[in-house]
């Protein structure tokens, strides 16, 4: 259950993504570990690998990535990288945003406490919605 305290605060941005997990399986599959390791962290890997079937959990994660960016206003780039964000989880199962020393400077940058991830896909599509948040002090 959420706590709704926790929360409390003013939203500095939101953002949302959309992949096609056929796509991730495809550049997975040409590129092969390469492109694992440029997009995902080793916890992230190692969460996803594990599965019968990883690419609905890679594709939601790369989703994240970007979603989790387009809510710092920064789309992928020099201030934020696909390793800033990792998608860990928390004590309930839900996703928890994990951010490298980049991400976390530019979350303090922007003003920002805390990052909220949702994650949800299909037989087809992963999607991912994030907000950055300022909690009162």
């Amino acid at each position: 259950m959420i706590d709704p305290t926790r929360i409390q605060g003013a939203v500095i941005g939101i953002g949302c993504d959309l992949v096609d997990i056929e796509r991730v399986r495809e550049m997975h599959e040409r590129h092969g570990e390469r492109c694992l390791t440029r997009i995902y962290t080793e916890a992230e890997q190692a969460y996803c690998l594990q599965m019968r079937n990883p690419y609905p959990s890679l594709a939601a994660r790369f989703a994240a990535k970007e979603a989790v960016s387009k809510a710092f206003g920064t789309g992928i780039g020099k201030e934020f990288g696909l390793l800033s964000l990792s998608v860990g989880k928390g004590q309930n199962g839900e996703p928890v945003a994990v951010l490298d020393d980049q991400g976390q400077a530019l979350l303090e940058k922007v003003g920002g406490t805390e990052v909220l991830l949702s994650l949800s896909h299909t037989s087809t599509q992963a999607m991912a919605f994030a907000v950055v948040v300022r909690n009162p002090s």
